[in-house]
């Protein structure tokens, strides 16, 4: 008798993604046809084009991130490689060059970042630490599931301090929150799962607001600490209300924790070697460019290479191969590849004048004037996968348009730290920053459950900022 081979029964499409699907088409044809403006390049607005296919895509779930990767990939190698080459507008850019153009962003040091996290939590996993930290965690706070995710909010803010990195932080925090899923026998595809994975990464968000290198450290903190603080407490209730836990406490907890706390064990060699290594690198992550110039990124992947290091290692590469989620790094690498090309052909540029223009923010007051590049940052952050690329165009394009205002009592560097402030909002979709899709890949939510928390609290963020603009941050003279 012959073994054949099954793979698992495919889900049947639903008429919203299939409606997805289409619009997304629509929307890109419409905007295919419309003239393009003199002040855009033929590139520019057929990328334009491309970003709304994406966003409709992604908000739709019409099809997976790894399909929409392939999607976005081929439609930016075909429209932008028969477009004029700004260069030499006489000839066209060339499918080869667009191609180079769109996976750019696989060579992004985020995104290596967010692929060598995934192998810190498959190691954790692999030696059992991620079980042993999160029975530490369990055994602080109980099995109240509210009182288990205050815990993994609190945790989130003590790294806060010590981690400048979003998605490394998410990195320490995935693989405790898997631990303590699974040492409770919860599934991870449950609404408690989901609750503390989701919660975490936007309550990550807020406290990256708070937490910041730039201007003077205690000033940021000064400025941002009440308004993050402000915003977690909402995330807490928020998230809860949206996401019902499908249990507020687990019955028998108590004695449950006990059990598993006598089966766990001591400590092993491997587990022994992979805190040592973890250690060492929340140290580095600490201490960037304070006692070394060594980046975030280098220093993970140098974890890594321990990991897989002969004897001193802790797995090999047949263990770790199928538990990492490539198809989210696939995704993540071409969400940064389609901000680059945003830039390059300075469709963003162009986007972010017409917002300008229409709203004639050179006379406006200072707070429409904040109002609305607040605004306008939100909403363009769905088309991007990093706020450090959306900061690195819109940065330079929010000073000039501030100090070409003439407000009376305008603080230049005041807004311009609220606008970073709005870059940071990248909570509509998991793609919309390296911790997003990291924790995505721990397939314990999807993206409708993600933008069912992320659209009411980017309303709320974004109505919170208006309302401290017109107060708190106007009263230290901020804005």
């Amino acid at each position: 008798m012959s073994a054949t081979n099954s793979s698992p029964p495919q889900k049947a499409r639903t008429t919203a993604q299939n409606i997805g699907l289409i619009l997304s088409f629509i929307v890109l044809g419409g905007i295919l046809l419309l003239p393009t403006p003199e002040t855009l390049s033929t590139g520019g607005h057929r990328m334009i084009g491309v970003l709304a296919f994406a966003i409709i895509l992604w908000m739709t779930s019409a099809v997976s991130y790894p399909v929409s990767a392939t999607m976005i990939t081929a439609l930016t190698a075909l429209l932008l490689g028969f477009s004029p080459n700004p260069e030499a507008p006489a000839k066209a850019m060339g499918t080869a060059n667009a191609l180079k153009l769109i996976i750019s962003g696989y060579s992004s040091p985020a995104m290596i970042l967010v692929g060598a996290a995934m192998f810190i939590s498959v190691a954790m996993r692999k030696t059992g630490l991620d079980r042993r930290i999160a029975m530490m965690v369990l055994s602080s706070v109980g099995t109240k599931v509210s009182r288990i995710y205050l815990g993994v909010i609190i945790t989130g803010l003590i790294l806060a301090f010590f981690v400048p990195s979003a998605t490394a932080r998410i990195a320490c925090l995935a693989p405790i929150i898997i631990g303590i899923v699974e040492n409770l026998g919860i599934e991870r595809k449950s609404r408690v799962a989901a609750l503390l994975m989701v919660g975490a990464i936007q309550a990550d968000t807020f406290w990256n607001i708070m937490i910041q290198t730039a201007v003077s450290w205690i000033d940021w903190l000064t400025a941002a600490a009440p308004f993050s603080i402000i915003m977690v407490i909402i995330t807490y209730f928020v998230t809860q209300a949206f996401i019902k836990p499908e249990f507020k406490e687990l019955v028998g907890g108590d004695v449950q924790l006990a059990k598993m706390r006598e089966a766990i064990g001591p400590m092993s060699f491997d587990e022994k070697k992979l805190l040592c290594i973890s250690i060492a690198l929340l140290a580095l992550w600490a201490t960037g460019g304070k006692l070394h110039s060594i980046d975030t990124t280098t220093s993970t992947i140098v974890a890594i290479a321990l990991f897989f290091f002969p004897k001193i290692g802790i797995m090999d590469w047949k263990f770790a191969q199928p538990n990492i989620d490539w198809g989210s790094i696939v995704m993540f690498g071409a969400g940064i590849g389609l901000g680059a090309v945003l830039l390059k052909t300075k469709a963003a540029t162009w986007l972010a004048q017409v917002f300008v223009n229409a709203f004639s923010l050179e006379t406006a007051s200072v707070f429409i004037l904040i109002a609305v590049m607040a605004a306008f940052l939100i909403v363009i952050h769905l088309g991007f996968a990093s706020a450090t690329a959306l900061s690195s165009a819109m940065i330079p394009i929010v000073i000039s348009i501030v100090m070409s205002h003439s407000a009376e009592g305008l603080n230049p560097l005041g807004v311009t730290m609220l606008m970073q402030y709005a870059i940071c909002f990248g909570l509509v979709l998991p793609v919309n920053s390296p911790q997003g899709m990291l924790a995505y890949g721990t397939d314990t939510f999807d993206v409708k459950t993600f933008m069912t928390t992320g659209i009411p609290l980017t309303i709320i963020g974004y109505v919170m900022m208006l309302i401290f603009a017109l107060t708190y941050w106007h009263w230290i003279g901020i804005a």
